[in-house]
């Protein structure tokens, strides 16, 4: 008799018995998106998300442009609360294009016989490196707030990241601009004109680079002649260095506009803060 709900043991066959010892086959694989999938596996191995943080610094810096001639006294007090802001990570980094009205700044490490006529034009102290400097109608000012605390704590290659972004955006222009030992700034050299009192090649200022940091947060930054008065330098003596003298952009024979100028600091900043 046999129990209910049993059923008698089955015999296979030897050819059954084979078929039974295979693995079940697998089931074939849905169609999928095959990027998304990469994604994920990169995203579980933790690579994705450091990737991102470092694409998040350099892609959220802010450019704005000021049409209008800013007040100094204005520029440095929006910058000095844009870079407690960037501290705080309630605002992004900046690079703000402007012009001033007529004026000389005095950096830190400025000397009053520098100053040759102080009833020219106002004098603001400025908290940035360096001595007297002009600021004035057709020179391009280019404020940088960046925070070191992401890009890297060194003060000399932030520096040199700036002289190398005034350098490059020359270039653009067939411009070559160079650095030299002692002297701040960018110079160009001026074989159109007379030998220096030493016997070389005369060469000109063509950009001023000044900057502070607070809290690691940079500001101020760097001036390009575009085509500012020239003898609106002769109050000062222009950095501190009166055996060389002042170039533009327009003095060198390039009809450069501010329009142009700015398009070649934004095609040149990635590549020389970028990496």
């Amino acid at each position: 008799m046999r129990s209910a709900g049993l059923e008698p043991a089955r015999v296979l066959p030897h050819s059954d018995l084979n078929a039974a010892r295979l693995p079940i086959p697998p089931r074939p694989l849905a169609i999928v998106n095959i990027e998304a999938h990469i994604e994920r596996i990169i995203r579980t191995q933790g690579l994705c998300c450091k990737m991102k943080q470092v694409e998040d610094i350099f892609s959220t810096v802010e450019w704005k442009t000021s049409d209008q001639p800013v007040q100094y006294d204005e520029a440095v007090a929006w910058m000095e609360a844009r870079v407690t802001q960037i501290f705080t990570g309630t605002a992004s980094e900046v690079i703000w294009l402007l012009e001033h009205p007529a004026l000389y700044t005095a950096g830190t490490s400025a000397k009053a016989k520098d100053l040759k006529d102080p009833n020219r034009f106002p004098v603001h102290q400025a908290q940035r490196g360096g001595q007297y400097t002009y600021h004035g109608p057709g020179q391009r000012v280019v404020y940088v707030l960046l925070d070191l605390n992401k890009r890297g704590r060194d003060i000399r290659k932030f520096v040199q990241d700036l002289e190398n972004w005034v350098t490059q955006t020359l270039i653009e222009f067939n411009i070559v601009g160079e650095t030299r030992s002692g002297r701040v700034g960018i110079w160009v050299q001026r074989p159109d004109k007379p030998l220096s009192p030493s016997g070389n090649i005369a060469e000109d200022k063509i950009a001023a680079i000044g900057v502070r940091l607070r809290k690691w947060i940079s500001f101020h930054g760097i001036s390009i002649n575009v085509e500012p008065d020239l003898e609106h330098f002769s109050g000062i003596v222009p950095c501190g260095i009166a055996e060389h003298g002042i170039t533009s952009l327009v003095d060198l024979g390039l009809p450069v506009s501010m329009i142009d100028l700015d398009l070649a600091l934004k095609r040149t900043f990635k590549k020389c803060f970028d990496q």
